[in-house]
């Protein structure tokens, strides 16, 4: 997917939310292709920097550079960037199946069968007609990891993936994760629980 060189660039960063300093002088780089667990406890700020490098938050100080460009960067570079996240960024009316279908039409996914692969990759086939407001949390972070990987991005950030999954949902994950490592995808993934980090 990627071409080697660095994915993430991250010099400085600072954030605040008020006089609370959430992140502060934070560097980092990350290779393509390469694999990071970011280990936390509740309130550390790996979301809020998870959510400046998906474009989401901008920083109080600092650079951040995905790929050689400096954030926010133009759309096609956002469009190289899959996130699975605490919000899932579905819509709740739609089904799971149209939730795909518009996301695969924002990020002009050519390939008209690819929802219904995904749904098939995450179990989800099944459940492709059901609204998404009626599925279990489990559920929706299946779906929301579908989501993530429906325009085969290059980065893919996971903001605590393992929350609300049963052990079969968990074994999903870790296949997902290693068949993104495969494909040379590079990923971020923050987590609190050390043993499932670890093995990622």
């Amino acid at each position: 997917m990627t071409d080697g060189g660095i994915a993430v660039a991250v010099h400085g960063l600072e954030r605040r939310f008020g006089t609370l300093r959430v992140l502060r002088g934070l560097d980092l780089e990350v290779a393509s292709g390469d694999t990071v667990a970011i280990f936390g406890s509740n309130g550390a700020g790996k979301t809020t920097f998870l959510r400046i490098l998906a474009g989401l938050l901008s920083p109080d100080r600092g650079e951040v550079s995905l790929f050689g460009t400096t954030l926010p960067g133009p759309a096609s570079l956002r469009r190289r960037i899959g996130v699975v996240a605490h919000d899932s960024y579905l819509y709740g009316d739609l089904t799971a199946a149209e939730n795909l279908d518009y996301y695969g039409r924002l990020y002009r996914v050519a390939d008209a069968d690819r929802p219904l692969n995904l749904l098939e990759r995450v179990s989800l086939a099944d459940a492709a007609d059901r609204p998404v407001r009626t599925f279990s949390r489990g559920m929706l972070q299946r779906l929301a990891l579908a989501r993530a990987m429906l325009h085969e991005p290059d980065l893919v950030l996971f903001d605590e993936p393992f929350s609300g999954l049963d052990p079969s949902g968990a074994a999903l994950l870790f296949e997902t994760l290693d068949e993104l490592k495969r494909s040379g995808c590079t990923i971020l993934l923050t987590t609190h629980d050390f043993a499932r980090g670890l093995g990622c």
